[in-house]
């Protein structure tokens, strides 16, 4: 199935987070929290302003990102996890 967020949306899908610390303690399951850093998978076309001129996206598809803890709405579409959120839920792109 394609998805094309509308307006200012963002489609992310989280990454993983890690499951050993730096220490080397191994982090059960039950102890994870879901981490806020993820792959733009889709964006909209921007958000239209008060003079009705199109506010161009920050972010691309491919970006990845950090967003806000509690952020977005979640999906599931094909078995697999998304995030739907706004471009203003996002604090970063995280560069290479």
């Amino acid at each position: 199935m394609k998805l094309k967020p509308l307006n200012d949306r963002v489609l992310v899908k989280r990454l993983e987070g890690e499951e050993v610390t730096k220490g080397g303690i191994i982090i059960p399951d039950s102890a994870k929290e879901k981490p806020m850093k993820g792959e733009v998978v889709a964006v909209g076309p921007g958000k239209v302003d008060d003079d009705g001129k199109k506010i161009k996206m920050t972010v691309d598809k491919g970006d990845k990102v950090l967003f806000n803890k509690y952020a977005g709405t979640e999906l599931k579409i094909d078995g697999e996890e998304f995030l739907m959120m706004r471009e203003d839920d996002i604090l970063a792109i995280i560069e290479d």
